[in-house]
C-alpha cells in the first residue's frame, strides 16, 4: 500500500510536495482506513482545484516516476494482463518549473510504500543538461524497513553493512541510468528480492491510469480501448465484469470476445470485444440480441468499462489505483460507485487517489477531511497540495459549501464587474 509520494520540481510544482496517504486519527469512518505493519493509510483520497491548477501535473508526477523506474529494469515489457502498453510503458514528459527566474535543473522523487510485508523508501534526483539534450542521476537511494540498502551521490556509492559484501562486487553504475536497474540484472540473494519486490510493486501494485481514447461525439471515433487480457481468458472474470457493468444500467447485456480477424492489428491486439444490446418488440419483449463494435459505445460507457477491469483487479490482488478526471464522461452516481467500493468494508488491500470537479463527493457523509484534498497555484504559477485536515476543518462543515464559497482556496475568481466591463468594451 502507498503511504507517501514525495517530488519537486516538477512542472508546476517548483518546492517540494508531499502525497501523505498516512490516516489522522479520526474516529468516524474507520472502515476508510487500512492498516499496514507500521502505519495506517487512507483508501481513497480525492483531488480537487480549478482549472491549470496542477492536479494533472502531480498525477503526471506519479506517472513520470512510476514509468522512469519500471523501464530501467533489463526485461521491462507488457504487463502480463494488458494488451496496448507496447514494449514499455508510455513515458510522460518530464519539465522543471520554468516561471522562476532562477533556474534549477534538479528534479526529485521518493517513494515510501509497503509491500510484501516490508516498508520501502525508494528515490531519487535527476539533473538536466539542457545543452547537451542529456541527464544524469544526481543522488538515488534505497531503504528497506527503515535500513539503509544503498546510498548513491553522483558516483560515490554507500552500502549498508548488510549488503555490503554483495553490492561492491556487483560495482556497475552508469550517470544516466538508475542504479536499481544494475541491481535487477546483476544482483543475487537478497538483494535481488529486494528489487523484484520493489519491481514487482511498481508492475502490478502502482497502477497510473494511461487512457489510449481519441475521443470524438461521432459515433465511431472513439478508438485505443483499455482492456485486460484476462477477460478474453477467464470466463468467471468476463462474468463478473458483466454484472458490473450490467449495475452500471448503460443498456448493455453482456459482452463477447472474438478473435481479431484484422492481420495489421491482430499480433498487438488478437482479441476483439463485442457488446450485446437487447432488442425489443412493440409490446416491450426481448426478441433477440444485438452485437455492437465496442467504438461504437458512448465515449463515458468505454471509460467505465476501462476502469472497472482494473478496479476489480486492485480490489482483489490489492495496490493503488490512480486516475486524472475520475468523474469525466461518467454520471455522479457511476463515480460515487467507484468510490465507494474503494471505501467498502470488503476493500483491505486497495487504494484510489483521483482528481475530480465533482463536488457532490465532498461531503462528510462519503469522504474524511484527511481523503479531501486540494491543489492551488499561486500568482507565481507555483502549485501546492493540501488537505481538510491541514487547514483543520471542522468535522461538522458544509465541506462544498465552504469550497464553493472559497473557504479552503483552489477555486477559480471570476468578477462579475469584469466580465461586464470587458464586455461593455471598457
Amino acid at each position: 500500500m502507498l503511504i507517501m509520494f514525495r517530488f519537486k520540481n516538477f512542472a508546476s510544482f517548483k518546492d517540494e510536495t508531499i502525497l501523505d496517504m498516512r490516516a489522522v486519527s479520526y474516529k468516524n469512518m474507520k472502515s476508510h482506513v487500512l492498516d499496514s505493519k507500521t502505519n495506517k493509510v487512507v483508501k481513497t483520497l480525492a483531488i480537487f482545484g480549478r482549472n491549470a491548477s496542477g492536479k494533472s501535473n502531480l498525477i503526471s508526477a506519479l506517472y513520470y516516476f512510476e514509468s522512469f523506474v519500471y523501464n530501467q529494469f533489463f526485461d521491462a515489457g507488457n504487463r502480463e494482463d494488458e494488451l496496448d502498453f507496447g514494449d514499455k510503458m508510455p513515458n510522460v514528459r518530464r519539465s522543471t518549473f520554468r516561471l522562476s527566474e532562477e533556474a534549477n535543473d534538479d528534479s526529485e522523487f521518493e517513494i515510501l510504500f509497503y509491500h510484501d510485508q516490508k516498508t520501502y523508501q525508494y528515490g531519487f534526483s535527476i539533473h538536466d543538461i539542457p545543452e547537451e539534450k542529456k541527464y544524469r542521476i544526481k543522488e538515488e537511494w534505497l531503504l528497506v524497513d527503515d535500513k539503509l540498502v544503498f546510498e548513491r551521490q553522483e558516483n560515490h556509492m554507500t552500502y549498508g553493512k548488510k549488503y555490503e559484501d554483495e553490492l561492491k562486487k556487483i560495482g556497475r553504475n552508469r550517470e544516466d541510468r538508475l542504479y536499481v536497474g544494475a541491481l535487477d540484472y546483476f544482483g543475487e540473494g537478497e538483494v535481488k528480492q529486494i528489487i523484484d519486490g520493489l519491481k514487482q510493486y511498481l508492475k502490478s501494485k502502482f497502477n497510473v491510469h494511461f487512457e489510449l481514447i481519441l475521443e470524438g461525439s461521432v459515433k465511431g471515433v472513439v478508438s485505443g480501448v483499455n482492456f485486460s487480457r484476462r477477460i478474453a481468458e477467464d470466463a468467471a472474470y468476463k462474468k463478473t465484469i458483466e454484472k458490473f457493468i450490467q449495475m452500471a444500467d448503460i443498456g448493455i447485456a453482456g459482452l463477447r470476445i472474438e478473435e481479431n480477424v484484422d492481420e495489421k492489428t491482430k499480433e498487438r491486439y488478437p482479441f476483439e470485444i463485442k457488446t450485446i444490446h437487447d432488442v425489443y418488440d412493440a409490446s416491450g419483449k426481448v426478441v433477440r440480441q444485438e452485437e455492437f463494435d465496442l467504438d461504437m459505445e458512448s465515449s463515458g460507457t468505454i471509460r467505465y468499462f476501462s476502469f472497472i477491469q482494473r478496479i476489480f483487479n486492485i480490489i482483489e490482488n490489492g495496490g493503488v489505483f490512480i486516475v486524472d478526471e475520475l468523474s469525466a464522461r461518467l454520471h455522479p452516481i457511476l463515480t460515487k460507485f467507484i468510490v465507494d467500493v474503494f471505501e467498502g468494508k470488503m476493500n483491505q488491500k486497495a487504494q484510489l487517489i483521483f482528481t475530480t470537479h465533482d463536488i457532490s463527493l465532498m461531503n462528510k457523509d462519503q469522504l474524511r477531511r484527511d481523503e479531501i484534498a486540494f491543489v492551488e497555484k499561486n500568482v507565481r504559477g507555483e502549485s501546492s497540495l493540501y488537505t481538510l485536515a491541514d487547514v483543520k476543518a471542522r468535522s461538522d462543515a458544509s465541506f462544498s459549501k465552504d469550497y464553493m464559497s472559497g473557504k479552503y482556496g483552489a477555486i477559480p475568481v471570476i468578477r462579475e464587474e469584469d466580465l461586464y466591463h470587458e464586455m461593455a468594451g471598457e
